[in-house]
């Protein structure tokens, strides 16, 4: 089955928050995601968008996405995050998972950034091992920390 890898439009962000909800599902969080279209399509779509996506098309039916944005590194300058690549349960293994990771690398080369960095599950073993066969590190020895919103409000009072 042939699939086309494409650049992310506004018009597709409903296929690419249906892909996000089915990531958090996967990832044990079905009711994790706050985030809702019309964000997407605001920080997306707007003159200095917050992030990027690409697109995995199958008979015009969106299969797949990766969505990624600049960071900046105290140690290596300008780095890209990615933050999500999913392909839809029922079209893995056709590479289409592989062909939207070396579209997001290839763009990072021409950007010239230093590193792209994401965060894997680690008990995600399938992703780790494609990760590790592509050259990548897994920084086993580093803990994600993050504080919510509701969080930082308690904090602060």
């Amino acid at each position: 089955m042939s699939f086309i890898i494409r650049k992310g439009k506004k018009k597709d962000m409903p296929s690419v928050l249906k892909l996000i909800k089915e990531l958090a599902t996967f990832e044990k969080e079905p009711n994790a995601v706050e985030v809702l279209l019309e964000d997407l399509e605001k920080d997306g779509f707007c003159n200095k968008p917050l992030f990027k996506t690409y697109v995995a098309e199958i008979n015009n039916k969106i299969v797949g996405m990766a969505l990624f944005y600049p960071r900046y590194s105290t140690w290596k300058g300008v780095t890209i995050h990615l933050e999500d690549l999913i392909v839809s349960k029922e079209m893995r293994g056709l590479n289409i998972g592989s062909a939207l990771y070396k579209k997001v690398l290839r763009y990072a080369l021409k950007k010239n950034v230093r590193r792209v960095e994401w965060v894997v599950l680690d008990w995600n073993k399938p992703a780790i091992d494609f990760y590790e066969k592509s050259g990548a590190t897994v920084l086993r020895d580093w803990d994600t920390a993050q504080i919510t919103k509701e969080q930082i409000a308690n904090y602060l009072k």
